[in-house]
């Protein structure tokens, strides 16, 4: 949990984390609630905006579903409207990171911008117009569950074959530690930064190992790049923006996350050669983008 004091410009000017208990939804409310009385023990606050890693519904008040979490039809904005004596507004943790990166980072306000957060899953956000995107229901903006492999892997949303079991952090880990049960000559810098244990292999050694020039690790960024090259080409032919920004942990490898997702997209545009291609980008708002968006949405709203 991330909390901190953000002004009208996107500056952080104070911020606190605290670990998740992602099996428990009544104590994540209760540390949100520390978090921000504590900032504000020093800070002016009008308002507070929550990202939620869950599909927040139309009203913007319940999470209906979240899933690598507990909640499930959680009542959040009635929970902590209760818990703090301020106005609230909760929106989809995803949707707030692209309107950070929109309004203050690197979707420089482009008025069509689609948003990836590459992490555990895969996020998103629409920018249609200068506006957020949510959809009749609230949840719309949800390509990580698009399913791209009829019957593949087993998601955490129910279905098999989701896009972000191909391309996401969670995607790059299992690519790694197969290629080192598998092939662990092949795989011998990323077992070594492992202290020899496969399982012990995760995102920030397999971008070390690829930024030292180890060839397995960067076959696996090869691998979750093209698909994510493909995943951005099905939503270009849906939504036709200008940019794509792509934030979450993963974009810390740079050029060896969106070189092979650039060329994948390239070549498996629809129309390919007849249409102009949007811009890739990295985030520039680091894991502070949906803080800041959450912010300036509750300031907005």
């Amino acid at each position: 949990i991330a909390a901190g004091v953000v002004d009208v410009s996107g500056t952080v000017l104070a911020s606190v984390r605290r670990p998740t208990p992602s099996q428990d939804p009544a104590q994540v409310e209760a540390l949100v609630a520390e978090a921000v009385k504590e900032l504000r023990a020093n800070h002016d606050v009008a308002s507070v905006g929550i990202g939620a890693a869950g599909w927040v519904d139309a009203s913007r008040k319940t999470v209906l579903f979240a899933p690598n979490l507990a909640w499930r039809n959680t009542p959040l904005y009635d929970d902590l409207s209760r818990l703090l004596d301020i106005p609230v507004v909760v929106e989809n943790d995803a949707n707030a990171a692209a309107w950070g990166e929109y309004r203050f980072g690197a979707g420089e306000q482009h008025p069509d911008t689609v948003v990836l957060t590459i992490g555990t899953g895969i996020g998103a956000g629409l920018i249609i117009d200068g506006k957020l995107r949510r959809g009749r229901f609230g949840i719309g903006g949800e390509p990580g569950h698009m399913r791209v492999v009829p019957g593949g892997r087993q998601c955490g949303c129910g279905n098999l074959g989701c896009f972000e079991q191909y391309s996401s952090g969670t995607a790059l880990v299992r690519a790694a530690r197969e290629i080192a049960r598998e092939r662990p000559a092949d795989a011998a810098r990323l077992l070594e930064l492992a202290g020899g244990n496969a399982d012990e292999i995760n995102g920030p050694i397999v971008t070390r190992a690829a930024q030292e020039g180890d060839a397995a690790a960067i076959d696996c960024f090869e691998e979750i790049g093209r698909w994510l090259g493909q995943g951005i080409a099905d939503l270009a032919a849906i939504l036709d923006p200008g940019r794509f920004v792509i934030g979450g942990g993963v974009v810390a490898a740079g050029e060896l996350l969106l070189r092979p997702a650039r060329d994948n997209y390239a070549a498996v545009l629809s129309g390919r050669g007849y249409r102009p291609l949007a811009d890739i980008v990295a985030a520039s708002l680091g894991p502070d983008a949906g803080m800041i968006g959450a912010a300036d949405l509750a300031r907005l709203s």
